[in-house]
């Protein structure tokens, strides 16, 4: 049993070892009021920088310039301030010396704003200080600074002259009492001799800078300006693919559901066969369309679908295009000269191309006339021409493009895959009321021997 001294304080039960008491059970542990206002403090400082770093970047680039020098001269001029406080005792007025040594920072702040008077005004002060004999001058890195930015920001007679007035009024420092060692005047020029090649390099490396970025800009021009010609091209090729497809296949059906309407009742079996030419030049126009979509869509490894890939058309394959064209009632003959040479893959699909439109012209307009279709293969070139008589009939009223009423473009695709295979066109109306498509094509892509 524990008893309590007479006049003593009862006191918190102790431990079980004898310390201080355990605390209750649930609750939490004490933190010292010490370390309270450390994190506190730790917090508002954090969100004092916080803010400070917001505010500063939302600021304009040249004003961004003048809170950095602001920060400079500043930190400046209290580096002053403390090298002259050792000294103030052996200056008269000490609150002179302190104001003119700060105050010859200050202007720095506007030194990429207007670097001409910035130095002009750290130079002045300098020189009152100097003036009046203080006794202590500390270095005078305002005035280097602001020499330095002379140097790296102003034209040419700016720069110059600035070096002329400095070289001046170092020369007249030098020639106040106090200045009679020669290394105060060796350390001058040395401190502006330095500054100025600081600048000029700073100026130069600047001036680099733009001119790289200047090449950068143009290039991205040029290489946006490429691009863009190139996807102008490739629509234009997409679109004359998509033109002789569809031109060609629907005057096709058009020639098949005309025959339909008059073979109809008297001769159902010759109907039907036409009918069934309607389905198959419908379901050929579908293949030829997904071949040409196929092309253009890939998967993610690069890779065209194959499923909807079929051959491209080639002069190889010109009997199937004859025959097509018979089957929809136009008389063709077909004549193949010379000795057949491979063609490149633009020349070779230019030419089939060519007499698919020609062809297509031809039963559009001419049903019924005799057509004549020659290649003539020679050592450097192949000649496609495809002559067609008068029609017979009048002409065949189908629309050449898809979209709004107006002229077909069957010509003008001949007129531009022939140039864009560097070849010529001849086309007109003949003396018997026909019409004729001559083209002649390189066997290498726009490579014509010289004198042919």
């Amino acid at each position: 049993m524990t008893q309590t001294a007479p006049g003593a304080t009862p006191g918190p039960a102790a431990g079980p070892a004898g310390g201080l008491p355990a605390p209750a059970p649930g609750a939490a542990p004490a933190r010292p009021a010490a370390a309270a206002v450390v994190v506190t403090a730790q917090g508002r400082t954090a969100e004092l920088v916080g803010r400070a770093g917001s505010w500063y970047r939302a600021l304009p680039p040249r004003r961004r310039d003048v809170v950095q020098d602001a920060a400079l001269a500043l930190s400046l001029a209290v580096l002053n301030i403390l090298s002259l406080l050792p000294y103030q005792s052996g200056m008269h007025p000490s609150w002179l010396a302190l104001l003119l040594v700060a105050g010859q920072c200050l202007p720095l702040a506007f030194r990429r704003v207007v670097p001409v008077p910035a130095l002009i005004a750290c130079g002045a002060l300098r020189d009152v200080y100097d003036a009046l004999q203080f006794g202590y001058a500390p270095l005078p890195l305002a005035p280097v600074i602001g020499f330095a930015t002379v140097a790296d920001r102003s034209g040419r007679l700016l720069r110059w002259g600035t070096v002329i007035c400095t070289a001046a009024g170092i020369t007249w420092s030098q020639t106040l009492p106090g200045h009679t060692q020669p290394y105060d005047a060796i350390v001058q020029y040395v401190l502006f001799g330095t500054a100025w090649v600081v600048g000029t390099l700073s100026r130069h490396r600047r001036v680099a800078l733009a001119a790289a970025a200047s090449r950068a800009e143009r290039a991205e021009a040029s290489l946006d300006a490429a691009a863009a010609k190139a996807a102008a091209a490739e629509r234009m090729r997409i679109a004359r693919e998509l033109h002789d497809v569809v031109a060609h296949h629907v005057s096709m059906m058009a020639v098949h559901a005309e025959a339909v309407g008059a073979l109809l009742p008297a001769r159902p079996e010759a109907a039907a066969s036409s009918a069934d030419l309607i389905g198959s030049t419908a379901r050929t126009t579908m293949t030829e369309l997904r071949r040409l979509l196929g092309v253009l869509r890939f998967t993610d490894s690069g890779a065209a679908q194959p499923a909807l890939l079929t051959p491209v058309p080639s002069l190889s394959r010109l009997d199937e295009l004859v025959v097509v064209v018979r089957e929809a009632g136009l008389d063709v003959t077909c004549e193949v000269s010379g000795p057949q040479a491979a063609l490149s893959p633009s020349v070779d699909l230019t030419a089939y191309r060519i007499l698919q439109e020609a062809l297509t012209n031809a039963l559009r307009h001419a049903p019924g006339a005799v057509t004549s279709v020659r290649v003539t293969y020679a050592t450097s070139s192949v000649t496609v021409e495809v002559e067609n008589g008068a029609p017979a009939s009048p002409p065949l009223q189908v629309p050449t493009r898809l979209g709004p009423a107006g002229p077909g473009y069957g010509l003008a695709g001949i007129a531009e895959r022939v140039a864009s295979c560097g070849g010529s066109l001849t086309l007109g109306p003949t003396a018997a009321g026909g019409f004729t498509v001559t083209t002649r094509l390189p066997l290498v892509l726009g490579l014509f021997p010289p004198g042919e």
